[in-house]
């Protein structure tokens, strides 16, 4: 069957991201990063959505965006995803031997309240939680080093979100999530689901003609630790 044309309408808060293919390595010197965080600033440019957040990682990348008009965000990374794909084929010389992501992107509308801030803090702590730097703030290729370090010209791409973040925000996204926070939000990558409250999340897959199933939302089973980025 073909698939269904995406649905993003403007005004929701979106959490985006994709995969390399096969989970294989999508960036694997800081050249790669640094040329990803370029295609970032020229898709700005054509489409002037709003970044709320990002990080990038070695195989996959999350965006949190904010989107004024509908179809914005779909064009938007319409133009990210195949600038990046062209450009990285062409530096590894791999051009016509197959996809560098495993599908097209992923993106789910969030409730502009405290859920904002849970998916944002998600989003920049993602290489912490994969082990891969001692303090989030640590990753070079991230909206949270970007506020702590960046000068004028690389905080720009920035925008300020729908909710003030916390004004001790470092030392928050420095913090472990709990577990139940972590499987709601997996839960809603997984299944494409809008991630709010309960009564937001049915009112918005309503409007949106969203297919996910309406299960019950029982406590999830504790573990150990929040595990690998995701």
């Amino acid at each position: 069957m073909p698939r269904r044309a995406r649905v993003a309408p403007g005004g929701f808060v979106d959490h985006a991201l994709n995969r390399a293919v096969a989970r294989l390595p999508l960036f694997q010197k800081d050249g790669d990063y640094e040329a990803f965080e370029r295609v970032i600033v020229e898709a700005r440019e054509r489409v002037p959505i709003r970044i709320l957040g990002y990080c990038l990682m070695p195989n996959h990348w999350h965006l949190v965006l904010w989107p004024k008009a509908t179809g914005e965000l779909t064009e938007f990374l319409r133009w990210l995803t195949h600038t990046h794909t062209m450009r990285w084929h062409t530096h590894y010389h791999t051009s016509g031997t197959g996809h560098l992501y495993q599908g097209r992107f992923k993106a789910f509308p969030i409730a502009d309240d405290e859920h904002y801030v849970t998916v944002l803090r998600y989003v920049e702590r993602n290489a912490l939680r994969a082990n891969l730097v001692e303090r989030a703030e640590d990753w070079r290729w991230g909206s949270l080093r970007r506020r702590q370090h960046g000068d004028a010209d690389q905080e720009a791409i920035l925008t300020p979100g729908p909710s003030p973040l916390p004004r001790n925000w470092t030392e928050l996204v420095n913090r472990p999530q709990t577990e139940r926070e972590l499987e709601a939000l997996r839960r809603s990558v997984l299944r494409g689901s809008p991630f709010g409250p309960p009564a937001w999340q049915e009112k918005v897959a309503r409007q949106l003609g969203l297919e996910w199933p309406l299960r019950s939302r029982g406590r999830p089973k504790k573990a150990a630790g929040e595990g690998r980025g995701a």
